[in-house]
């Protein structure tokens, strides 16, 4: 003997095993379980989404007959938080979650050129690789001293550089750069960071790239000053003592020319042999000459 039974369905039960698939920056995938196993007939769901930061309700419907539900939640915000709510059309018990979406990129390349008094912050455009960016949205600049131990918000902008006085000297400066915080400071971008040494060299690892090159120039442009006046004291130099070789040689062929001849004429050492052969001998000394020996 044996007796099929079949459950009732009971429509005052929540959905099941409500998550997130996906978030990204301003969508949502979520994902969940019809309240029974293979439903035989459509199911109409309330999908509640309030906004935690703007204090807005929104109220989307699915009407499906599937056991497993997937549904996109579209235009959400750049590091919003949001509460889901997930039940069926007839106000039956609820199933709920928390969102947050994936904030702004912080903005690439930020580097710092040190002036007399000032330091200068440059970063790119955030818009160039965030089409949810605007640049009238601005950016926020704060700044952490590592001796004193304390973060200061330094104001915002909405240009892509920041002018940064009255640091102290023998600090440490960390400095951020963000899309600017909206509604009480909820919503922001991520940031980027740069550290900044005001003792050593003025400058971080990146702002480093731009200060060696001023130091290196420093010394070496005195030294390649040297050589070049030595190099061209050596050339006038050299070029004097050629001059005085010229004109000597001119000189000494000058006075050994021939015009007769058309020719200088040298004397070779057998010539002067020849002329000391030709002189007079002394052969002796006369008796009447006396001999003075000094």
């Amino acid at each position: 003997d044996y007796v099929v039974v079949k459950m009732i369905p009971d429509n005052r039960l929540p959905p099941r095993h409500l998550h997130a698939v996906h978030t990204g920056k301003t969508f949502a995938v979520i994902k969940w379980e019809s309240p029974y196993d293979s439903p035989d007939q459509d199911m109409l769901y309330a999908v509640a989404v309030k906004d935690l930061v703007r204090k807005t309700d929104r109220i989307y419907k699915v009407k499906t007959r599937n056991s497993t539900v997937e549904y996109t939640i579209k235009k959400l915000e750049p590091g919003g938080k949001y509460h889901v709510i997930v039940q069926l059309g007839n106000m039956s018990k609820e199933s709920s979650m928390k969102i947050n979406t994936v904030p702004l990129s912080a903005p690439d390349a930020l580097k710092i050129i040190t002036e007399n008094d000032h330091i200068l912050l440059f970063w790119k455009s955030l818009a160039l690789k965030e089409s949810n960016f605007n640049e009238s949205r601005g950016y926020e600049i704060h700044m952490f001293d590592s001796l004193m131990n304390i973060t200061a918000y330094l104001g915002n902008t909405t240009e892509n550089f920041f002018k940064v006085s009255n640091l102290k000297i023998g600090h440490n400066y960390s400095f951020t750069v963000q899309a600017r915080c909206l509604y009480g400071g909820q919503m922001c971008g991520e940031p980027a960071t740069l550290l900044y040494d005001e003792l050593g060299t003025g400058e971080d690892s990146s702002a480093s790239k731009r200060g060696r090159p001023t130091d290196v120039a420093a010394i070496v442009v005195p030294v390649l000053f040297l050589l070049l006046v030595t190099l061209g004291v050596g050339f006038v130099v050299l070029y004097m003592r050629h001059r005085r070789l010229q004109n000597s040689f001119t000189a000494f062929a000058n006075s050994h020319y021939s015009s007769r001849l058309g020719s200088a004429i040298f004397s070779s050492g057998d010539d002067l042999g020849d002329e000391d052969d030709e002189a007079p001998m002394i052969t002796g000394f006369s008796d009447d000459v006396p001999m003075v020996i000094a």
